[in-house]
């Protein structure tokens, strides 16, 4: 029998016509079986207690993070295997990235995944790293980024960032909007009147991130890079079966 049915698939590999005509029946079938159940969905993200749009130096933290391009060598995704949940974390919900335009997710780590690293190391841990990677973790082959902590950031362009983040979809009120300017520098200043700031923004982290006197893009890199993964109190969450 297994003779009989290499000679049937030798017709296959014989024809390209044939295995041309095959190969498309096998991808419209398999993209069938994961694109119908689709229109059967109100939606294909369940809601999760927590999430919130990110506030606007964190914004502007993930914005550098794309521009030193950061998602080259770090994922954002846990999978939901025992080895990467017992190292990382909770697997990663969709969710937890239904407000980033472009996602983060990927399978790449020339260094460890990134989805859970909010709160793991202090302000000072990741000023060290940035500026040399080597003097925390020897083996890194991570470039430096010392600069980023002597460029300053100003925001000017904050509110055009959230108006057009809220085009996409993320839900950014006019109030978030009206006082993202004041937000801004309020999350890089523990000495600010930050209260709105974390109303607005629950679970945002106020510090003066690198201990420089002026706000820079260090400061903003640390504040998003406090955030991933923090949001969300897996403690409580239930998954929806029927996603």
């Amino acid at each position: 029998m297994k003779t009989q049915f290499l000679q049937r698939h030798q017709i296959l590999e014989r024809s390209p016509t044939l295995l041309f005509v095959f190969s498309l029946l096998t991808v419209t079938i398999g993209g069938i079986v994961e694109i119908a159940p689709l229109f059967y969905l109100e939606n294909t993200i369940e809601e999760v207690d927590g999430m919130r749009p990110y506030s606007p130096l964190e914004l502007a933290g993930r914005d550098i993070y794309i521009r030193e391009g950061c998602y080259v060598c770090h994922s954002q995704m846990i999978r939901p295997m025992r080895d990467e949940v017992e190292r990382y974390g909770h697997y990663s919900l969709a969710a937890e990235s239904m407000y980033d335009h472009p996602f983060q997710w990927g399978s790449k780590r020339t260094g460890p995944d990134l989805a859970r690293v909010g709160g793991r190391y202090s302000d000072a841990w990741h000023v060290d790293h940035f500026n040399n990677p080597q003097s925390v973790v020897p083996e890194s082959i991570m470039p430096k980024y010392a600069f980023l902590g002597r460029t300053p950031i100003e925001g000017e362009h904050i509110e055009d960032l959230l108006r057009t983040h809220r085009m996409v979809g993320v839900p950014y009120t006019e109030e978030m909007i009206e006082n993202a300017v004041f937000d801004f520098a309020a999350q890089g200043d523990p000495d600010s009147d930050w209260d709105a700031l974390v109303e607005r923004y629950p679970g945002a982290v106020v510090s003066n991130f690198d201990g420089q006197p002026e706000l820079t893009e260090m400061d903003a890199l640390i504040a998003y890079m406090q955030m991933l993964g923090t949001l969300v109190d897996f403690s409580t969450f239930t998954p929806d079966a029927s996603r």
